[in-house]
């Protein structure tokens, strides 16, 4: 065999890997070992246990969905930059939102703030409705595009997240990823009965909160301090 066919034949081997809703891992995957140890040491080590999460940490290449100049740092247990002062969050942070969502295979998801589109693949990875939008437009073109060359089902757009998507509402869950000085009254409205909104809220001191619809009132908790971007546009007036 030649090396040109060869070469060519390594290289559409790497993209079917990464062609399908549930990435392969292959030969070519060499961040695959530090993804599996990121899940045991960073996240189920914290206390998650969701196992369809947990997959889907596993799954996930986190490594396409950051700039090259930061690849080598994919796996570690903190926040990257991703451009337009923008970053991607802990890989824990991303696990416990996740999960705090309860998501069931047929759950319509919104997402607000795609930034790179990682936690819109992890959240793609447990149901088969997502839709999540950005404020910076070069970010979400970006997001889009990597999404669908690894071929996951997501609707990007891009836009102000503050009044969700009312086209699409009512949602089972809603994620918000930048953090709003209060909760914005439109995603409470555009929550379905018995949905989830896991979201950061405050300025400087922020918790992470899990709000609940239930019988049409709205049950708040508080879960953990966090730290996240704010959330610009209409969220800030």
């Amino acid at each position: 065999m030649s090396f040109t066919v060869f070469y060519s034949l390594f290289i559409i081997s790497v993209m079917q890997g990464f062609s399908g809703k549930h990435p392969a891992p292959d030969s070519a995957d060499s961040f695959f070992n530090e993804r599996q140890r990121m899940v045991t040491t960073q996240i189920e080590a914290r206390g998650v246990r969701d196992k369809d999460v947990l997959k889907a940490m596993k799954t996930v290449p986190r490594h396409l969905f950051v700039p090259e100049n930061v690849r080598a740092y994919s796996y570690e247990d903190e926040p990257l930059p991703i451009g337009y002062g923008q970053t991607i969050s802990q890989p824990y942070i991303v696990a416990l939102m996740t999960e705090l969502l309860g998501l069931k295979p047929d759950s319509k998801v919104l997402e607000i703030g795609t930034g790179s589109g990682y936690q819109a693949a992890i959240l793609a990875e447990l149901c088969d409705s997502v839709s999540s939008i950005e404020i910076v437009c070069e970010l979400a073109e970006r997001a889009d595009s990597t999404l669908k060359e690894l071929g996951y089902n997501v609707a990007v757009r891009c836009g102000d997240g503050y009044r969700g998507w009312p086209e699409k509402a009512p949602f089972d869950a809603i994620i918000v990823t930048a953090a709003p000085d209060e909760v914005p009254e439109p995603l409470i409205e555009q929550l379905a009965e018995g949905g989830r909104i896991v979201i950061p809220v405050g300025t400087y001191h922020q918790d992470l909160k899990l709000i609940r619809k239930i019988d049409g009132k709205i049950e708040e908790m508080n879960i953990i301090p966090v730290r996240f971007v704010p959330m610009t546009g209409e969220a800030e007036k």
